[in-house]
């Protein structure tokens, strides 16, 4: 069996997911895009022999990510091309693409074949197959057909014993049943893995169309992992993400390498942001409204997000698989997210005297109205929650943009010129080498008093923006783990201007901390560290292929810097708390197994319900062993409404039963609690 990842699923889908139009212009595109990228990308690459090795290897991983398709004997043809892509594309000579579009339509008829066989025979689960996980070990591809047909028995065995496993986690019950449901649930299985293979064939464009987008974007992806190739539908998902005006549930989906639907975005202030069990990632199995129910193992991205948007479903209930393998029923009713809405909310944290009083924002993303004269987005909320904060008689501020992949930097900006008193907030490079320093010339701020903020590894571009300004002017202490490391800028330009060719999402600029410094591929690094679960998970920019490197600019407009805190003082107590913190110690322990168990998963067993349930159990048990052991370990510490806010849910019960579980959420957050604690040190330090 090949590379597992931490869902545990094994390669169950080959391809990425696109969406197409029908588009005969393949090498008009490829054209518009080299001359495109020459003009507009930050660094340009010259399309020569590198190029060509570069495209050919990230073209190959597009088309068969999980090496589930090709055979040896297919690669061995492409390898042809490998220094010869930069010719086809300089000649404008795209016949090559046919060769990719005729053996991938052959080896998709040849796992079609093989499913429709399997599919009428009595499968062994009796253990006389093996299956192994490496998640360091390139498998490699197929030897020959046999190997592509026994890997396919193999996945179908498994998958099957994987999905009889939603319905229950006890084994004794699984064994009773297992002979007369496993006919249905093969069937089912088998439907969705043929359902994967037609998606490409079917929809509009086919496997050419496949195949050609598939190659634009590696020639784009060859520049950076940020540039990418962008349909009209696409490209209007993008830009749509970053608005947070909409009539909606609040999600956006996309099908995941496995096959799966999943949730990609949630937007801010949405019913779906409001729902403590919805999160980005989960695995929507189907979706219930109207009296009817839309299962999703096999329709196409494009038919979830219609029916999702449809005026008529109003209401709906999402059934979604967790990461831990739990199965939850999650109901969502449509509701207009208006930017009167504020969707930043603050809460106060104090202990019991009420000798200290923090107040906390959690800004999930850089969201801003494309249609506001005024350009209002999450600073114009992030301010009217620290007026009422300081209303409140707040000795100090947390704001948490834990997960916060980024969005507007003018946004960024726009935030942290509310905590300093003017100076240069980052530099601009461009393309020509030219660099321009942007600052904030407003005099004075809005809030005085001592500021954490919380970041970890997802924390990425317009999030570490913020967090490097606070850290360069000493303004605020920086808690959490390092950040992803992304400090470029991207737009949507459309490959022609004439012509109805797609469009590119392109790295134009990159930006720069005030010190002229840059975190690219290097993150934030926090003043001070806590342990996360996702340490070690290498989901940072750095491990991403082809992403700019690290440098630096010369400063032209200098900042002033404030005294800033005695950190070493700081992250010493901070230490001493977290070695005897039940919830840390959770935390660093469920990490730990998670990468040497799954992560980095090395093991073999026979292909047995067992074994397979052993397997998958022991992961379950793992998570739910942290969402049941952790919890607040010091009653001392409250968690509550500003009053402003107790005033406008009093005369809404709904939102006041969803304010309850979030401030539950809140109260089990170890790093929240761990932040008050160093905000109560630094206050402390500064009344002696």
């Amino acid at each position: 069996m090949r590379n597992t990842t931490i869902t545990l699923f094994v390669c169950f889908l080959c391809f990425y997911s696109f969406v197409f139009a029908q588009n005969p212009n393949f090498c008009k595109q490829l054209s518009g895009l080299k001359t495109l990228v020459k003009k507009e990308h930050f660094a340009p690459k010259k399309v020569d022999d590198s190029l060509s090795k570069g495209v050919f290897q990230l073209f190959i991983s597009h088309l068969d990510s999980k090496k589930c398709l090709f055979t040896k004997s297919d690669i061995n043809l492409f390898k042809e091309h490998t220094y010869q892509l930069d010719d086809y594309i300089n000649t404008g000579n795209c016949e090559f693409i046919k060769t990719y579009v005729k053996h991938l339509e052959k080896r998709i008829a040849a796992s079609k074949s093989y499913l429709s066989e399997l599919s009428n025979l009595e499968l062994d689960y009796t253990g006389t197959d093996t299956l192994y996980f490496d998640a360091n070990r390139d498998f490699g591809y197929f030897k020959n057909d046999e190997k592509a047909k026994k890997y396919w028995a193999k996945r179908l065995r498994y998958k099957v014993l994987t999905d009889m496993m939603e319905d229950t986690t006890n084994l004794e019950v699984l064994r009773k049943n297992f002979k007369i449901k496993e006919p249905a649930i093969k069937k089912k299985v088998v439907e969705k893995e043929l359902c994967f293979l037609d998606e490409i064939s079917n929809a509009k464009g086919g496997i050419h169309q496949f195949v050609e987008h598939a190659f634009l974007n590696a020639f784009l992806n060859y520049h950076d992992p940020h540039s990418t190739f962008f349909s009209n539908t696409e490209k209007n998902v993008f830009e749509h993400g970053l608005g947070n005006n909409q009539l909606s549930f609040g999600i956006t989906t996309s099908k995941n390498e496995n096959g799966d639907i999943v949730v990609s975005h949630i937007a801010p202030g949405s019913p779906a942001f409001k729902n403590a069990n919805l999160e980005v990632n989960d695995i929507i199995k189907s979706v219930s409204s109207n009296h009817t129910i839309l299962e999703t193992y096999c329709v196409s991205n494009e038919d979830v997000l219609e029916f999702l948007n449809d005026e008529s479903q109003h209401e709906a209930t999402f059934k979604i698989k967790k990461s831990s393998g739990l199965i939850k029923d999650v109901k969502l009713i449509k509701s207009l997210v208006e930017n009167e809405e504020n969707n930043a909310r603050g809460y106060i944290i104090k202990d019991i005297s009420e000798a200290l009083k923090i107040g906390y924002i959690k800004i999930p993303q850089f969201y801003t109205d494309f249609e506001s004269p005024q350009g209002l987005g999450v600073a114009n909320d992030v301010a009217k929650e620290v007026y009422k904060l300081k209303k409140e008689g707040i000795n100090g501020l947390i704001i948490d943009l834990r997960f916060n992949g980024g969005g507007s930097l003018k946004e960024a900006m726009d935030l942290s010129g509310m905590f300093i008193d003017r100076g240069p907030l980052m530099i601009m490079k461009y393309n020509n080498g030219e660099t321009y320093t942007l600052k904030d010339s407003k005099r004075g701020a809005v809030f005085t008093a001592p500021l954490i903020v919380l970041v970890n590894h997802f924390s990425a571009s317009a999030s570490e923006l913020f967090a490097s300004v606070m850290q360069d002017y000493g303004r605020a202490l920086i808690v959490g783990t390092s950040t992803h490391g992304k400090s470029s800028a991207q737009i949507v330009l459309p490959v022609d201007e004439k012509q109805d060719f797609g469009f590119a999402k392109l790295t134009v600029e990159r930006f720069y901390r005030p010190t002229g410094k840059s975190h690219q591929g290097l993150g934030i690094i926090p003043d001070i560290q806590l342990p996360s679960l996702y340490d070690g998970f290498k989901t940072e920019e750095i491990y991403l292929d082809y992403a700019l490197p690290n440098d630096s600019v010369e400063v032209s407009l200098a900042h002033r810097a404030l005294k800033g805190f005695d950190i070493n003082s700081l992250s010493e107590k901070s230490k001493k708390r977290i070695t005897q913190n039940q919830n840390f110690k959770l935390i660093s322990n469920i990490n730990k197994s998670v990468l040497n168990d799954y992560i980095n998963k090395k093991i073999q067993y026979a292909l047995t319900l067992d074994n397979v349930f052993s397997d998958i159990n022991a992961y379950q048990k793992l998570w739910e062993s942290f969402t049941n052991k952790i919890t607040v370990e010091n009653d001392n510490v409250i968690i509550e409404n500003t009053s402003a806010t107790s005033k406008v849910l009093k005369y809404n019960p709904k939102k006041s039963k969803e304010n309850i579980e979030v401030i539950k959420e809140l109260s089990n957050d170890a790093m929240i609690i761990e932040a008050f604690y160093i905000l109560n040190d630094i206050t402390s330090t500064n009344h002696n």
